[in-house]
Order: C-alpha cells, then structure tokens, then sequence
C-alpha cells in the first residue's frame, strides 16, 4: 500500500482521492486524520464491530496518507515500535518527556 501511496503524489486529482489530498496539502490530511480519529472514537463508543473495523480502516487508511506526504511510510513507524518493544510504557513516556 506504501508503494501505491507514493505513485498516487503524481497523480491528477480528478483520478485520485489520494492525489486531491496531497494537491490540498498538508492541512487537508491532517483534518482528515483528525475526523477519522473522531469517527473511530463513537465507532467504539457505540459497540458496532462493523463499525469500529470501517472507521479504524479509515483512520488507518489517511495516517498512512499523512505519512507518505511527510516521506515517510509505516516501516518507520513499525521501527520504532519495535525499538519500544520490551520497554515499560511508562519507561518509554518519562524518557520522551526527560528529552
């Protein structure tokens, strides 16, 4: 999907939902991002599984967009997870905040 992301950049965005977010610009996405994070929270909060799975999709789906238009993609991200692995979550917080 990463890959596919990336070829949508050239893209017309009369051809491509993908395109016409990157056209729009950063703002745009993040907007996005931030919906979809809103539409998965009531998802969960109305226990509708079907639900939940579409919205987490989408959220999902547009974070991965957001991370393509700052040149990133999902390895970078599951880098650094697995660098976190083994590591309390608390650990891991009070150094992000000790820095």
């Amino acid at each position: 999907m990463a890959a596919e992301l990336e070829r949508r950049k050239s893209a017309e965005s009369a051809d491509s939902y993908v395109a016409s977010l990157y056209n729009r610009g950063t703002d745009t996405i993040l907007q996005k991002v931030g919906e979809e994070a809103i539409e998965t929270i009531i998802a969960v909060k109305s226990g509708v599984k079907a639900d939940i799975i579409s919205e987490t999709a989408d959220l999902w789906f547009h974070t991965l967009v957001m991370l393509a238009e700052q040149g990133l993609g999902p390895d970078d991200v599951l880098s650094e997870l697995e660098r976190r692995f083994g590591t309390s979550g608390h650990e891991e917080k009070a150094s992000r905040n000790s820095s």
